[in-house]
């Protein structure tokens, strides 16, 4: 047969586009299963196509294909094409052969093969065959045409961020039909730790969009394997790039092939999850982005969320509410689970939790979240806490007392949003996840999932408010005031305690030594009260560091009912202001005029200033000594240096001393030839 073969037509721009794959090539095939493609064998001249019951078909993919794993498919021409297997019919003329071939609707996605079978085997060319959801054998089939074009097909939309009350849009690009992005995305798949353990069984395991989207949840992130993403929630992003700042998926997917599938740094929730969303959609499987706002971290899984504090508001439980969380949904039917659950799939890739041993969350049915069927798989416990957790707060004093300080059961799981079918606007979803607060079904639903904890009165605002106000000069040095107010919304005449602490503390949140300490006794007020604590110079520069913020926390506390509120405030104290006297002329050799006033009430050992910028101070730091500094004192110092190139540069001016660190200045100039 193959020396009566002259060409053959893989017909890519007719099939693609008939299999809605059009966007990402015409030059190679990339079909979608369930469906019908063609294929044109263009014959020598006198040669003629016996179409006959030796005609024979293998369609195989992955490394060790296989009949048995379904991996590799045999089937021969028949009469009619079926929908429901591997078939193939032929219509033939003088000098071609029109070759029609379908895919069975479970096969696995992934690269074939297609060989023509004769007792010699002739390879007819290679496709891709992705996941259908215009197929209603397909386990993604979605009945919706403007869903499909939304869900699958669009390769731009809106990721919801902010607060209930002021939700923020980021605009973002998926292009999942950008060029090379399918052969990344199906890299991704084959990068995992399922295939490089034992590739012929994941292969297999293809054919399930639940198999694929468990994957995909674990790969985009970089833990326990070679992700796609590293997360960061610091604010040090030195060596690599800001969540803030990614705008499209491409670029951190084409980063990491490029890299030699080394993990793209930063990531954050939503960077995570439309990444996802772009590998979910290319792969054929439909895809939506999703925020949920007061999105709560349960640690232990009693889906309650108990916040334990100490007097100094330090947080000495696990659990934790983000002002929002963004994962994706997956649409496709659940056959391992009873009937009802299939639809929508919570799938979360940013790393929390292990789930079997690997950060990866879902795909969780998103009924069986309302429903609170928590023995469904996967991870259905942590996303339902996420959205319908109460909240618990607690104050455990150094006596080991501990005291309930409120709670809510409406602060967890608010605005569930993801973007509209067709439409620029937000679609809120919060009743796909739980039914409306305090109706019969979500207590019948709590009940179910063995959540007892609901306090009395859900939603209900405390009748105490207390506020920590500062006033703007709080240089270090200086002694000055700071304010508790209270407020008393209940009308009602109350006696109240109030315990007014200073701390100092780091930028990553870790507590130091108190600086300034008060307790106050009112009795019998309605509102507007004012605590005043002084922080004296004295105190407080024994324990800050060169970080030089301090942590104010105010704890009101009811003398009658013993109920705790709380109110908490990090303060950055100013540094003193280096000046720059003049400005430096253009010339072979600069001088930097440098001035600053000590402003602490006692001497500054060691002071130096450290001068230091690109083509300006020869690649090094250059520094100058100035001694001691006597209290309130001006220093001042002439640094020299040299520029190397002509342009604007920024020269940084840095004075350090025993006591006082970090405090940095810079001016930028312009040196000419």
């Amino acid at each position: 047969m193959s020396d009566q073969i002259e060409r053959i037509d893989l017909v890519c721009e007719v099939n693609n586009t008939d299999h809605h794959t059009l966007q990402n090539s015409v030059d190679r095939l990339i079909v979608r299963r369930g469906q019908p493609f063609t294929i044109t064998l263009h014959l020598r001249p006198g040669t003629h196509f016996q179409n006959g019951d030796n005609i024979n078909f293998i369609a195989q993919t992955g490394p060790m294909p296989s009949v048995v794993a379904q991996t590799k498919a045999k089937f021969s021409l028949s009469r009619f094409i079926s929908r429901s297997s591997w078939s193939a019919t032929a219509e033939t003329s003088d000098s071609t052969v029109s070759l029609t071939v379908c895919s069975h609707p479970n096969a696995p996605i992934g690269v074939y093969k297609l060989i023509l079978d004769q007792g010699e085997r002739i390879g007819l060319g290679e496709f891709v065959l992705l996941f259908n959801p215009w197929c209603k054998q397909d386990s993604v089939y979605l009945a919706s045409e403007a869903e499909m074009e939304e869900y699958v097909l669009s390769q731009d939309g809106l990721i919801y961020r902010g607060i209930p009350k002021r939700i923020t849009v980021l605009p973002w690009t998926f292009g999942q039909f950008e060029p090379g992005i399918l052969d990344i995305c199906l890299q991704i798949l084959d990068e995992s730790p399922n295939y490089i353990s034992d590739a012929a069984l994941d292969c297999s395991e293809r054919r399930n969009p639940v198999y694929v989207t468990r994957v995909l949840s674990a790969m985009i992130n970089s833990l326990d394997d070679k992700g796609v993403l590293v997360g960061n929630w610091s604010d040090d992003h030195e060596d690599g790039v800001k969540p803030t700042v990614w705008k499209d998926s491409c670029s951190i997917l084409q980063q990491w092939s490029n890299d030699g599938c080394r993990a793209v740094r930063y990531g954050q929730c939503w960077v995570f999850a439309a990444v996802a969303c772009t590998v979910s959609r290319a792969l054929g499987i439909p895809c939506r982005v999703v925020t949920n706002y007061g999105s709560a971290r349960d640690s232990n899984g009693d889906l309650v969320m108990e916040r334990f504090y100490n007097e100094f508001d330090e947080n000495i439980a696990n659990d934790s509410i983000w002002n929002f969380h963004v994962w994706v949904e997956n649409w496709m039917t659940r056959p391992d689970l009873a009937l009802g659950y299939e639809g929508w799939q919570a799938s979360d890739p940013t790393p929390q939790r292990r789930s079997e041993g690997v950060f990866c969350c879902g795909p969780a049915p998103v009924r069986a979240i309302k429903e609170g069927e928590l023995t469904f798989k996967y991870d259905i416990p942590f996303v339902y806490a996420e959205v319908n957790a109460d909240v618990v707060e607690y104050i455990k004093l150094r006596d080991g007392r501990v005291f309930k300080m409120g709670g809510s059961t409406t602060e967890v799981g608010k605005s569930i949003s993801t973007k509209a079918v067709g439409r620029d606007e937000r679609e809120d979803i919060t009743h796909n996840y739980k039914y409306p607060e305090g109706s019969e079904e979500e207590r019948r639903v709590y009940e179910k999932a063995n959540h007892h904890n609901k306090l009395a009165q859900a939603g209900e605002e405390p009748g105490f408010h207390i506020k920590i106000k500062v006033t703007p000069d709080m240089q270090i040095g200086s002694d000055f005031d700071v304010y508790a107010e209270l407020k008393n919304n209940t009308m009602v005449t109350k006696s109240c305690r109030v315990m007014f602490y200073a701390q100092a503390v780091s930028y990553n949140g870790k507590l130091g030594e108190t600086c300034g300490l008060g307790n106050c006794l009112i009795v019998s007020y309605v509102s507007g009260s004012k605590v005043t604590l002084r922080l004296e110079y004295a105190e407080y520069s024994k324990a800050i560091n060169q970080d030089r913020m301090i942590k104010l926390v105010a704890l009101l506390i009811d003398a009658e009912t013993r109920d705790f509120y709380r109110a908490k405030k990090t303060i950055i104290l100013d540094g003193p202001e280096i000046i720059i006297l003049g400005v430096p002329k253009v010339g072979q050799n600069l001088v930097a005029d440098l001035a600053l006033q000590n402003p602490l009430p006692e001497p500054l050992e060691n002071c130096v200033f450290t001068i230091h910028g690109a083509n300006l101070t020869d690649g090094k730091p250059i520094t100058h000594e100035v001694g001691t500094v006597g209290p309130k004192e001006f220093v001042t110092a002439k640094v020299q240096f040299t520029p190397k190139l002509p342009g604007q540069r920024k020269i940084l001016i840095d004075f350090a001393s025993d006591k006082l660190h970090n405090v940095e200045t810079y001016e930028n100039l312009v040196i000419y030839e």
